[in-house]
């Protein structure tokens, strides 16, 4: 297995490319629900699918339990951000504990 820190392969542009798969899903799932139902599907599965791409691409060469720790953070950052710009951002409460799970889970991953 590689590690994240090896200097000839690294799997960090493949782990942001798998979250932003999974953020593009997310947009494309609150179109649907916001009654955009065929476009909002296409875009979801159009994420799912670079999500799924990008991610079995580095489950052949990095620890599968970093690696989540790592897609889950850099979504979750993508996807606030994508909140707070149409207009759903998060209370200053809610955005303490967001800053305290991110913290932990890059605790977690180094």
């Amino acid at each position: 297995m590689l590690s994240l820190s090896n200097p000839l392969i690294s799997p960090l542009p493949l782990i942001v490319l798998t979250a932003a798969g999974y953020f593009v899903a997310t947009v494309g799932m609150k179109g649907a629900a916001g009654g955009a139902l065929v476009t909002g599907g296409i875009i979801a599965l159009l994420g799912f699918l670079l999500a799924f791409a990008a991610e079995v691409l580095l489950m052949r060469n990095t620890h599968l339990s970093v690696l989540y720790i790592l897609i889950i953070g850099v979504e979750t950052v993508l996807v606030l951000g994508f909140a707070m710009g149409i207009g759903e951002g998060l209370s200053f409460r809610q955005a303490i504990g967001a800053g305290l799970v991110l913290t932990g889970l890059a605790i977690v991953a180094v």
